[in-house]
């Protein structure tokens, strides 16, 4: 007789189970056909889709907005004539602070940033730097949407990218590319070979806007695309400046005012070997910075350097590339002594070199 009840209730037991599975995976909209048994369709695949990411950042892309006034050159009377323009702008820090391109708000006498959830905000110009074209505003706000950031974040070449920004006052659009190239991500000159290539589109109105990979975080500030020359048709050329870069000049100029870049006065080209053979691949190995120019009046020539020396170290960092060396000094603080390494005629020496001001007209 037990055994009969076991039996019995091991057989509920397992009908039961049978019937919670029957449930979980068989049931679609209440009725089960058993011809999807024996289907040989597989299911369809997931979309891909960056709604995810694009939620995460759109709301902290704002639209710029600037009011600049000049007199009429054309007019014999003192007629004013009134210029609107637009950008975007990356709210960057809850407290206020917006990172922009220079050329957005650049000679504007009046600045209005419009959020996404509609506010309209008074901006104040708090600096600008011409040469990575950057700009910081600041509006009177606080717990502001702010864009994801990861500092140690280093963009790759063939990273997906998106670019948030207001293309010809339409609205917060979003365009798609991918990372084309890379520079250096220092303060050495004033040319796109600092910044990012990618190509997601830039219109007139994105400038200013947020560069961020798939999950929405921030890779980069656009800024600008390829000027075309004579009737060459280009397509697909678009920049940015990377991240690390803009925060960098973003924190001096929040700090300054202005970016404060340090000079020595020289020029260089990459070379391969003491013997000072020009490197022409980044597959050679990289030997030292061959001195090809000295300004006369600059801290180089005080301290010594000479044409035909090759960097080797600065400040006890080993130089791995032209681009590196400038950045250093770009990023020395003026008036500070550092040791350069140099080799001069196959004789290895320390010169004490000063580091001078870089003015923003260079």
């Amino acid at each position: 007789m037990a055994k009969q009840l076991i039996f019995i209730i091991k057989s509920i037991a397992y009908g039961l189970a049978l019937a919670l599975l029957w449930l979980l995976f068989f049931q679609q909209n209440g009725q089960f056909q058993l011809s999807q048994l024996f289907s040989n369709h597989e299911a369809e695949p997931a979309a891909i889709s960056y709604a995810r990411a694009v939620r995460a950042a759109a709301p902290s892309v704002v639209n710029v907005y600037t009011v600049s006034t000049q007199q009429d050159p054309r007019s014999y009377q003192r007629r004013i004539i009134q210029n609107q323009s637009l950008g975007s702008g990356v709210i960057m820090r809850s407290d206020g602070y917006i990172l922009t391109n220079y050329h957005v708000v650049n000679g504007a006498d009046q600045i209005v940033v419009a959020l996404q959830d509609g506010r309209q905000l008074e901006a104040i110009l708090i600096g600008q730097d011409r040469m990575t074209d950057l700009a910081v505003l600041y509006v009177q706000a606080t717990d502001l949407p702010v864009i994801p950031q990861q500092p140690n974040l280093e963009a790759q070449v063939g990273d997906l990218v998106l670019a948030i920004g207001n293309p010809l006052n339409l609205g917060q659009s979003i365009t798609q590319g991918i990372i084309s190239a890379t520079g250096r991500a220092g303060l050495s000159t004033n040319t796109y070979t600092d910044f990012m290539q990618m190509d997601a589109a830039i219109n007139a109105g994105n400038s200013g806007g947020a560069l961020v990979n798939s999950n929405g975080v921030l890779v980069g500030i656009n800024t600008a695309a390829f000027q075309r020359q004579r009737n060459l048709e280009v397509q697909g050329i678009f920049f940015a400046v990377p991240y690390k870069l803009a925060h960098t000049v973003m924190e001096k100029l929040i700090k300054h005012g202005r970016v404060v870049r340090g000079y020595l006065g020289l020029s260089g080209e990459p070379v391969i070997n003491s013997a000072g053979e020009r490197q022409v691949s980044t597959a050679q190995h990289f030997y030292g910075m061959k001195i090809t120019e000295v300004d006369a009046f600059g801290p180089a020539a005080v301290s010594g350097l000479q044409a035909d020396d090759i960097l080797l170290e600065m400040a006890g960092v080993t130089l791995t590339s032209v681009g590196q060396a400038l950045d250093l000094v770009a990023e020395a603080a003026p008036d500070t002594q550092v040791q350069i390494l140099i080799e001069r005629r196959g004789e290895r020496m320390l010169i004490p070199t000063r580091i001078g001001v870089r003015s923003d007209t260079d």
